[in-house]
């Protein structure tokens, strides 16, 4: 039969909070929801949290790739449970007239926008369904200004010469538009099926055996977030009063330094205590090749906001998560990008 909710239940650990097991807006009536994305990493997760809560989900996508994506935690019966609930349009969301042909009076209630970039993307989605109830909006905490001053709070200065100003454009459109929305706002993210080489790159080296190249001190301080507390805080925000018109930051509760994240990676994977090499990052030319999946800069931000209005809390701690992305991907023999040790030789190569 169809999966139970129980997977998605989170306990409130820290101290001082009484643990509460948060069941997501189960009280939510049923929404009509569009989600533009939902078949690579976050959208994914979020997309079968709000199937399983009884929401009539329907993705958006280009087509091109497919449709319905498995998760590790899936058994047969739950992925095929999903995958008859689950519906598809296929359409350019850039394509201002194919997009009000698919969506016009389909009765869509709320847009979840897991891969809008550009203001103007959100606009053809406004354009094609002026009549929305709520438009959540997957944004980056990678907007705020870099500061002296940490962790970043919500209504922090933010950069709108950064690399995710698209980001922020958007969420200046929404308000402008006068349109009921929530932003969130993601530090890195984690956890089984994630693309972007983060967890993955140092397991990579540790399986190998190789030493892990982290730059400066490695006393930077930065902050992850598992993508299963990710999509437990954007379901939350559903119809959810205390989250019309505000924007959240969403990671993991506690910081962590970059050297620690690479012993928290071994601890995780069982590999033995790994050997690191902190290297001056302006000493050598990588070109375009990475060693670490990180900026060189503390970044980090505060979740209080989200965990009093969202009623949420982050329920994986960074080993713990650590271990379940690397017990149901990496671990499993399965991984996004292949190892590529390029970096790492230009920085040994320098130091001898």
């Amino acid at each position: 039969g169809p999966p139970t909710t129980k997977t998605y239940q989170t306990k409130a650990k820290a101290v001082g909070r009484a643990a509460t097991v948060q069941t997501v807006n189960a009280s939510v009536a049923p929404k009509k929801i569009l989600m533009l994305g939902g078949t690579r990493f976050i959208g994914v997760y979020v997309a079968r949290m709000l199937v399983e809560q009884g929401h009539d989900v329907t993705l958006l996508t280009r087509g091109k790739s497919p449709v319905v994506s498995q998760i590790p935690d899936d058994t047969d019966e739950s992925f095929a449970a999903y995958s008859s609930r689950i519906n598809h349009i296929a359409c350019d969301r850039k394509d201002a007239e194919a997009m009000k042909t698919a969506l016009s009076g389909k009765g869509f209630q709320v847009v979840y926008d897991m891969n809008g970039r550009e203001a103007d993307e959100a606009a053809i989605v406004l354009d094609a369904m002026p009549d929305l109830e709520q438009y959540i909006f997957c944004s980056s905490a990678g907007v705020y200004m870099k500061s002296d001053m940490m962790p970043h709070r919500e209504e922090d200065e933010v950069d709108y010469a950064s690399r995710h100003k698209g980001k922020l454009n958007t969420e200046t459109l929404l308000r402008d538009r006068g349109v009921t929305f929530t932003s969130i706002r993601p530090v890195y993210i984690y956890g089984p099926l994630n693309y972007n080489p983060v967890e993955e790159m140092v397991f990579h080296r540790l399986k190998e055996g190789r030493p892990v190249m982290v730059p400066g001190s490695g006393q930077q301080v930065t902050q992850l977030g598992h993508v299963k507390d990710l999509a437990v805080a954007f379901c939350k925000a559903l119809a959810n009063p205390k989250a019309y018109n505000q924007i959240y930051n969403i990671s993991g509760e506690r910081f962590v330094t970059f050297n620690g994240f690479v012993k928290a990676c071994a601890e995780a994977g069982g590999y033995p205590e790994p050997e690191i090499v902190n290297f001056d990052p302006k000493a050598v030319d990588l070109g375009k090749a990475k060693a670490f999946p990180f900026r060189d800069q503390h970044f980090f931000t505060s979740i209080d906001k989200a965990m009093a209005d969202l009623d949420w809390a982050p329920e994986f701690g960074l080993v713990e998560g650590l271990r379940d992305s690397f017990e149901k991907d990496f671990g499993r023999g399965s991984f996004r990008k292949a190892a590529d040790f390029s970096a790492d030789d230009i920085i040994l190569a320098a130091a001898e």
